[in-house]
């Protein structure tokens, strides 16, 4: 799901506390490439899209915010690091333009406004698309759809693999967000029980209040994999997509007059899906998989 403003600030201080040290990425990649976790193909393996000619480009400027881990973050030497970073710069060289781009951090409340005053060309920082964004800016095609899943107690008795064996079951919800209304409209057999926050769900869910929870699967996969879950739970069926619920999908902003670019970058994107660059990095840093 992108993420607006708010609710990126409400679970940014919980994605950290459940990252993982970085340096510790390359040993989960191994795990997850051994375990089979791939990430969908948002490209028809059949579609080819045109490279425009960039010879004229003097440089491209990626920006990011350094508070969204694992997509853009600091690193323990202070660099720009994470996967919209990583992908940035797969652009760039699928693009043959490396020694043009450069990738700027800047408060995540300053980017649409550094992009309009050209203090930049593209943004790569987990902005959700909306209609009014729309109307004054270009985005790229999704490269990442964040899914909603469910997570069980290991100790709770469910029949069967997939959410049908939750009927009759307590699941819990954070209320008021877009995962309450998707469960309801997606498994009206289920029985929600709606938390305040997404602190109070897990601890339900981990003290066996609940059997189940439902919520976003980036992090739920991280909480399972921390020692915060002490291992008493798991991923379980889905992952479940939305465009009305969770967005069109992680993309990249630039500018209305920057079609050619735009439609550079979808080259680069589809290029970079076809030949697994994007599945590698997928794997780097969501090594227990989101879907």
């Amino acid at each position: 799901m992108m993420l607006s403003k708010p609710v990126f600030l409400a679970f940014r201080g919980f994605l950290v506390l459940c990252l993982f040290s970085v340096v510790l990425l390359s040993a989960f990649s191994v795990f997850a490439q051994q375990s089979g976790l791939s990430v969908p193909l948002l490209f028809d393996s059949r579609e080819r899209l045109a490279k425009p000619d960039l010879s004229s480009l003097v440089r491209l400027r990626f920006l990011t915010s350094v508070d969204f881990p694992p997509f853009n973050f600091t690193d323990q030497n202070g660099k720009l690091a994470g996967f919209n970073v990583d992908l940035a710069r797969e652009i760039c060289t699928e693009l043959e333009i490396a020694d043009k781009c450069q990738i700027q951090a800047l408060p995540f409340a300053d980017l649409q406004k550094a992009l309009a005053g050209s203090q930049g060309d593209a943004v790569i920082a987990g902005l959700a698309v909306t209609p009014e964004l729309r109307r004054e800016f270009l985005f790229s095609r999704p490269y990442l759809m964040l899914p909603a899943r469910f997570v069980r107690n290991m100790g709770a008795s469910v029949t069967g693999t997939t959410a049908a064996g939750l009927a009759g079951h307590s699941v819990g919800v954070v209320k008021g967000t877009v995962h309450e209304a998707m469960l309801a409209a997606f498994f009206p057999a289920i029985k929600a029980q709606a938390f305040d926050n997404k602190e109070a769900l897990l601890t339900a869910l981990k003290e066996r209040k609940i059997d189940a929870a439902f919520a976003d699967a980036l992090q739920l996969s991280f909480w399972v994999a921390s020692s915060a879950s002490d291992k008493c739970c798991a991923l379980f069926d889905g992952p479940y997509l939305s465009e009305h619920f969770l967005g069109e999908g992680m993309t990249i902003m630039l500018r209305q007059n920057d079609s050619v670019l735009t439609a550079a970058i979808d080259h680069a994107l589809a290029t970079l899906s076809r030949n697994g660059r994007l599945q590698e990095l997928y794997l780097r840093y969501f090594p227990y998989g989101l879907y």
